[in-house]
C-alpha cells in the first residue's frame, strides 16, 4: 500500500517522485489518535517528507521537515531517511476545524502562518538548514515555495489525505515534479498544462491509479523511465539506549535532581508513543557514565595543555 516511485524524462529535463502513502497516514492516525484535520495535516507532511528524503545523496543521511505555524495545530515535525521511510508528530493531534466552503479539510487554517524548516543531517559536522515562509499552510504549496526560494529548483508539489466517514484514511499520497538543469520553456509549458488538468492526487489513488499511471498523466507528451520503486513505511527507530543517551545529555545537575526523587522516570517517544522506564539504579549508571566521560575529557585536555 505504501510505495514510492522515482522517474526521469529521457532527455533528463524533468524528475518526478510519486508516493502512495495511504498506509503511512493511517498508521500515524492510529498512533497519535488524530482528528480528521490533524490527520490531513500530518499525513501531508509525512508524504512530503518521504518524497524530499528520497532526494538525499547518501544512505546515512536523514531529513527533518519542521513546520512551525501559528495555527491551532501547533508544530509539525517529520523525519525521513534515504529510503523514504518516515515518522512524525503534530503538537495538537486534537485540532479539528470546520470544513472549508469547498468541503475540504482546513489544513491551512490549522497550520496558520509561520516558517518551514528543512534540516538535512549528512552524518558529519553541522547539518544543513534551509527555511522558507509558509505561503498557505496547506503544506504542498509551502514545499513548492521552499524548493524555489531555498534550493532554487523549479518544482511543483501536490499532496493529499482523504479521510473516510469512519475517520480512517481512505487514500493518501502526493508527488513532486522538478525541472532539472537544461529544461527549456517548452518543457515547463508541458508540465504546467498537464498539472492544471490533473485530478487531485487522492482521487487518482482512490480510482486505483498506480504511481506509474499517475506519472504518465503528469508527464504526458514526454518519454520517461522509472528508475526505481521502493516500499516505504512509518518506522520509528527509538530505543531505550537512545533515550538513555538523551538523558545523559541533560547534564549532571538535572540528572541528580531526577535521582533525588528516588522513583522511576518515564520517557515517552513523540513519534510512536513507546514508553521507556528508567529505575533509580539505571539513573545511577547514567550519572556514573557521565562522570567518567567528564573525567576522561578533562584528562585529555590536561595532556593537550601539557604538550
Amino acid at each position: 500500500m505504501n510505495k514510492l516511485t522515482r522517474a526521469v524524462t529521457r532527455d533528463g529535463a524533468v524528475r518526478i517522485l510519486i508516493i502512495n502513502s495511504t498506509g503511512i497516514a493511517e498508521k500515524a492516525r492510529q498512533i497519535h489518535s488524530l482528528t480528521p484535520t490533524a490527520c490531513a495535516a500530518l499525513g501531508r507532511a509525512l508524504s512530503g517528507c518521504a518524497l524530499m528524503s528520497c532526494l538525499l545523496k547518501d544512505k546515512e543521511n536523514t531529513l527533518t521537515l519542521q513546520i512551525n505555524g501559528d495555527g491551532p495545530a501547533g508544530k509539525i515535525v517529520c523525519v525521513g531517511d534515504y529510503m523514504g521511510n518516515v515518522k512524525g508528530y503534530i503538537i495538537n493531534p486534537n485540532v479539528d476545524l470546520p470544513l472549508k466552503q469547498n468541503g475540504k479539510l482546513d489544513v491551512g487554517g490549522a497550520v496558520g502562518s509561520g516558517t518551514m524548516y528543512v534540516i538535512k543531517d549528512m552524518g558529519f559536522g553541522e547539518p544543513y538548514i534551509g527555511m522558507s515562509r509558509l505561503v498557505s499552510g496547506e503544506i504542498a504549496e509551502d514545499i513548492t515555495q521552499y524548493f524555489a526560494s531555498s534550493e532554487q529548483t523549479p518544482s511543483v508539489c501536490a499532496l493529499g489525505v482523504l479521510v473516510g466517514r469512519d475517520r480512517s484514511v481512505a487514500a493518501a499520497g502526493g508527488f513532486i515534479i522538478q525541472l532539472l538543469p537544461g529544461a527549456d520553456d517548452s518543457t515547463a509549458d508541458i508540465v504546467e498544462k498537464n498539472i492544471s488538468s490533473l485530478k487531485p492526487v487522492t482521487q487518482l489513488i482512490s480510482e486505483g491509479k498506480t504511481n506509474t499511471e499517475i506519472a504518465e498523466l503528469a508527464l504526458a507528451g514526454m518519454e520517461f523511465d522509472i528508475f526505481d520503486e521502493i516500499e516505504v513505511d512509518y518506522i520509528c527507530d527509538c530505543s531505550k539506549e537512545r533515550y538513555a543517551a538523551a538523558l545523559g545529555s541533560l547534564g549532571n545537575d538535572e540528572l541528580l535532581e531526577m535521582r533525588a526523587e528516588n522513583k522511576p522516570q518515564t520517557a515517552e517517544c513523540y513519534f510512536c508513543g513507546a514508553k521507556y522506564v528508567f529505575e533509580p539504579d539505571e539513573l545511577d549508571a547514567i550519572i556514573k557514565a557521565l562522570k567518567n566521560d567528564g573525567e576522561i575529557k578533562a584528562k585529555m585536555e590536561n595532556n593537550d595543555n601539557a604538550d
